[in-house]
This record gives C-alpha cells, structure tokens and sequence, in this order.
C-alpha cells in the first residue's frame, strides 16, 4: 500500500513541474497579461510544487525511513532540501533559455549565493520580512528590463524551520512555522 501511496504522489509532483514547463514554453508575458499577474502565475506554480515536495516527498519519505533529504543530496544520494529543489529547478530553466527568472534570496541565508543582489534588492526584502507583502520594481540586467516581485518565503513545515534553526551556519535560529524566513524573487521580461 504504500508503494501506491508513494507512486501516486510521484504522478502528481510531476504533473505539477509540467505545469511549470508548459508555462515556461508560453514565453511569458504574453499580449494582454500584465508582467505582475505572469509573476503572480509562476508564483503560484511554484510555490505549490515546492510546498507539494516538501510535504508529500521529503517529510513523508523522511517519516517513512525511506530517504532523507541533506545539503549534500548529490553525493549523499539523498534527496535535495527543498530550497535546493527549487535552485536546480531554476537552474535548468536558465539553461532552455527561459524568458523569465526566479531564486529564493534571505537576510539569513544559510547558502552564501541567497543573499540579495543589490542595496535596492535588500531594501525590499526588508520590507517583505516586516510585513509579508509582495513588493516589486523593476530592474535592468544586461542591458534587459525587467519586472522585478519578491514575494514572502514562509516556513511551510516544520522541517523548514528545524533545519534553519539547528544549521550550524544559521545566522538566526528562532524561527517558528509561518515564519518569513526570505524572499522568493520572481523576474519577468518587459522588453520582448
């Protein structure tokens, strides 16, 4: 029964990224769509399949003594955190070429490369963090324009906020579910 269990949340994790992709393949924004509602869009895409894997695949394959998930996920042979799930996933988005960017940034970040990318990008967060409100702008990168949204990362479970607060390298450890522990920053094309 279990392995059903198990192979039913696999379809359905993977019906969630291929919602992702079939987006992806829509070259965002499209005619008529603002660039925040196409950034609301992604947002929720994946916000719910991190939320899905970090509920339904690591807690519950950690839960089962099946597999667990650790920093060292590659080489371990583990399954990887769900901040790391969500950096690969943009990753390979980068490498199709997609119109459109996104990566978790923290004032607290126990991964050096989520720090904020700019004073301006900070400032924001900040705000983000004291009141758990999108906040958006717009940036340039490489001479391209870009609506900029940060939206709140919050502890969704309490593996979340267990691994933030014991992590040897954690620069806050009193988080507690709910919690806004970052930004989740969203980029989409204003030039076509």
């Amino acid at each position: 029964m279990k392995k059903r269990t198990f192979a039913l949340y696999v379809v359905i994790f993977v019906l969630g990224l291929g919602a992702g992709w079939t987006l992806n393949t829509q070259r965002l924004p499209v005619q008529g769509i603002s660039a925040r509602t196409a950034a609301d869009y992604l947002h929720g895409v994946i916000e719910a399949d991190r939320t899905f894997y970090t509920q339904h695949v690591v807690e519950r394959m950690e839960a089962m003594l099946i597999v667990n998930a650790s920093e060292e996920w590659a080489h371990d042979k583990t399954l990887p955190l769900p901040a790391q799930f969500l950096r690969e996933a943009s990753r390979s988005l980068r490498l199709r070429d997609a119109p459109f960017r996104y990566r978790l940034v923290s004032l607290w970040p126990l991964n050096p490369q989520n720090v904020p990318a700019s004073d301006h990008e900070r400032e924001m967060l900040e705000q983000v963090v004291e009141f758990g409100e999108v906040m958006e702008g717009e940036v340039t990168s490489n001479d391209k324009r870009y609506f900029q949204a940060i939206y709140p990362d919050r502890a969704v479970s309490r593996a979340c906020v267990s691994c933030h607060n014991a992590h040897v390298e954690s620069p806050k450890r009193d988080f507690k579910l709910n919690d806004v522990m970052g930004g989740l920053v969203i980029e989409v094309p204003l030039d076509s």
